[in-house]
């Protein structure tokens, strides 16, 4: 039966695949303390936050040009593990990046896996999800 994973605080390993723990990872970016640096913080975070199912960090850290104006999570999709492909720009001195990933998940006990090449845009200081495409490098 899946379930969206219950991260706490005394879990050893964020689910972004950083190895620190949640509370000291994307948990700062999901309590609104501090903001993500670079693109690629920013897809971290926000696939930590389908991990957790924190919907309104979603909401928040997409661009309001592509925003939805609901965003429901599917409660039997548990993701389990993500892995960045490629980085395009997304650092500290950049407007605009983009990030090449695949997540994997389970859904009603069966794994599978999503391959995207998302966007983001940087205004006022702070990284915005932009859109979603197709990953351009073929599977391995």
């Amino acid at each position: 039966m899946g379930h969206t994973a219950r991260v706490t605080a005394a879990d050893p390993h964020c689910p972004c695949g950083w190895a620190e723990p949640y509370s000291e990872c994307c948990g700062c970016y999901h309590g609104g303390q501090v903001w993500a640096e670079t693109a690629e913080r920013l897809m971290r975070s926000r696939f930590s936050a389908f991990a957790v199912g924190d919907a309104a960090y979603l909401l928040r850290t997409w661009h309001p040009s592509t925003r939805p104006a609901v965003l429901r999570l599917d409660p039997h999709q548990q993701w389990t593990g993500l892995t960045i492909v490629a980085t395009g720009g997304g650092g500290w001195l950049d407007q605009e990046g983009s990030v090449e990933f695949r997540a994997h998940y389970r859904l009603h006990g069966r794994p599978g896996h999503m391959d995207e090449n998302s966007t983001f845009v940087r205004e006022a200081g702070r990284w915005f999800y932009l859109t979603a495409g197709p990953r351009r490098r073929p599977s391995s």
